[in-house]
């Protein structure tokens, strides 16, 4: 745990409210860079992502609740809406995303925080975004993902849309979201004017779509789902060697002559069927039974081998087992050894992205009890004396 770096966001406090992944990954990525991540969890079992994750002990939330203080709030009632209030208005930032209009429900949103605080920024994560007919309706990543575009065209052709084996839709959404906080910050310092960012799940998995509407606008063209392909880009495949899969990467002309020498057929890159980008994107499947009927004959370590020598982009395809094994990983700390505060050592992805003069690190574990924070925040931010939080965890406030 790097806990001597303060990070670029050093000084900047958040609170974050809100659930499962689009807002506590926000609030994450904001932490992990610095800021002083505040947690506003329901009392009781607190953020569902406690029992989050793969496995037999559920892991997921030491990573996205890490560098989080932790407290207790019950935001349906008065006093527990009076009490975030307060909390808040220390803030630079609040992250939040519940449904569009719960702020509001709640006296809480952006009319009533910004006529009292007018520098903060508040960052709404939502499925559709705060106004249009589907604002009201409520939103997964899943839901921004087919909506957005995304599940459309993953998958083989002749089988139904397919995911990937992560949230990527919240995490888009959040990480757009992190983007907005950090322009806000800078027009913030110009001129001293918080603002509201409106992220929605479905537009932030637009975003990353690439050419695909104006390729359907100008041409009438809609992309379909291609497997481990992208057409007409090759050849760029997951081939299979004697001992498991490897990626490889060689549709530039140069490129593709490299591997053609190292398959030891120099000749298919003069072949006018894959001399060049368009040909190759022709004759995309027969290249990659080539290509596969080279790789399967070796091992990965010797298509590796081959690979490096002739200078081709290529990669293992790696489980977590394979990334905590490998060199690079260790050399430039991509995964890190943080100590938990109720399983011990945990390894974990390592805060990204590395700054030269600022290092983001983990600097805490995620908390681990709902409200574990609650006697220093509100001791020290909001002069909240024992019997005062005592009469409020009575109350069922916190």
């Amino acid at each position: 745990m790097t806990s001597a770096s303060v990070g670029s966001l050093a000084g900047l406090r958040v609170v974050e409210l809100g659930q499962l992944l689009a807002g506590p990954f926000c609030g994450q990525l904001l932490g992990d860079m610095g800021a002083d991540v505040i947690k506003v969890e329901p009392p009781g079992k607190g953020d569902p992502m406690r029992d989050w994750g793969q496995g037999d002990e559920k892991v997921q939330w030491e990573v996205i609740a890490r560098n989080k203080r932790s407290v207790t709030c019950n935001l349906r009632v008065p006093e527990g809406q009076a009490l975030a209030k307060q909390l808040i208005l220390t803030a630079d930032v609040l992250v939040e995303n519940f449904k569009p209009g719960t702020l509001e429900k709640w006296r809480l949103g952006p009319d009533v925080l910004l006529a009292e605080k007018p520098s903060l920024i508040i960052a709404r994560m939502s499925g559709y975004g705060q106004d249009g007919p589907y604002s009201d309706r409520a939103g997964f990543g899943g839901i921004g993902e087919a909506m957005g575009g995304w599940r459309y065209v993953v998958g083989e052709p002749d089988r139904p849309p397919a995911r990937m084996g992560i949230s990527i839709g919240d995490t888009l959404c959040a990480t757009y979201g992190t983007m907005g906080i950090l322009a806000a910050l800078h027009h913030r310092e110009r001129t001293g004017e918080g603002q509201v960012i409106d992220t929605a799940l479905y537009e932030a998995v637009l975003q990353v779509m690439e050419g695909l509407v104006p390729e359907y606008d100008y041409n009438g063209f809609i992309r379909e789902r291609s497997g481990s392909i992208l057409p007409g880009i090759a050849p760029s495949n997951v081939y299979t060697c004697k001992d498991g899969p490897f990626m490889i990467g060689a549709n530039k002309d140069e490129i593709f002559a490299r591997l053609a020498e190292a398959m030891g057929q120099p000749e298919l890159a003069s072949d006018p069927r894959y001399s060049t980008h368009l040909a190759r994107g022709q004759h995309q499947t027969e290249l990659d039974d080539l290509v596969n009927a080279w790789t399967s004959t070796l091992t990965i370590d010797e298509v590796d081998a081959a690979m490096i020598r002739h200078s081709i982009p290529a990669g293992r395809v790696y489980t977590a087992k394979d990334m905590l094994d490998d060199p690079h990983f260790q050399a430039r700390e991509a995964i890190v050894e943080v100590e938990t505060q109720t399983r011990g050592p945990i390894k974990m992805q390592n805060a990204f992205p590395k700054f030269s003069k600022t290092p983001s690190g983990i600097r805490r574990p995620a908390p681990a009890v709902p409200g574990q924070d609650n006697a220093v925040v509100y001791g020290d931010l909001l002069g909240l004396d024992p019997n005062g939080l005592d009469a409020l965890k009575a109350q069922g406030v916190i």
